[in-house]
């Protein structure tokens, strides 16, 4: 009679490192899924705060108190003056305060000439300024309307509250002004 050959144990040392190699493969992808979600998350969350600095600043140029009144531009500040508080959630809670700063800088601010205006445009007719023939006077006319077209650089910083991740975003803006607005702000040319 012969006796079975013993097996040495090879197969169970195979299947062993299968094993580990199945292991090690599983928790890669789910290392780069992890990765990949929170990559995502923060590109959401980016866009989120550009969305809330551009909302702010749109409610910035919208009104005439970012060249009149730039340290008080918001009308309901949160926190500190020139700060909103944005809810982009829905939930109730800041997600993101934004924050004009520095305050609204006036590039240049070229007056109009009269002789540029078109009297059929109201807006044009408002800037209009009669002259009366003053020679020799100091302050006499100079052949400047009562507008200037201003050009405006607005930031604004927002800040995730969750994440303290920053987005600045710099706008600029073209906003016909009264001469007597932007005479000390602006240079002009």
């Amino acid at each position: 009679m012969t006796h079975p050959r013993r097996e040495a144990g090879i197969t169970l040392i195979t299947a062993l490192i299968m094993l580990v190699l199945l292991t090690l493969v599983a928790l890669t992808s789910f290392n780069l899924g992890k990765s990949n979600l929170q990559i995502v998350s923060n590109m959401q969350q980016r866009d989120e705060a550009t969305a809330a600095a551009r909302e702010v600043i749109e409610e910035t140029i919208s009104n005439t108190r970012f060249f009149v009144t730039p340290e008080h531009i918001l009308a309901n500040p949160c926190g500190a003056p020139n700060q909103r508080c944005v809810d982009t959630n829905g939930d109730g809670k800041t997600d993101v305060k934004v924050a004009i700063a520095p305050k609204p800088k006036c590039v240049v601010a070229p007056l109009i000439r009269n002789t540029s205006l078109n009297m059929a445009v109201a807006e044009d007719a408002t800037c209009s300024m009669g002259s009366a023939q003053n020679f020799g006077m100091a302050g006499a006319v100079d052949g400047n309307s009562a507008c200037a077209d201003s050009i405006w650089e607005i930031t604004a910083v927002a800040t995730d509250v969750e994440t303290e991740a920053e987005v600045e975003v710099t706008q600029g803006v073209a906003v016909r002004v009264a001469r007597d607005d932007v005479t000390n702000n602006c240079p002009s040319t």
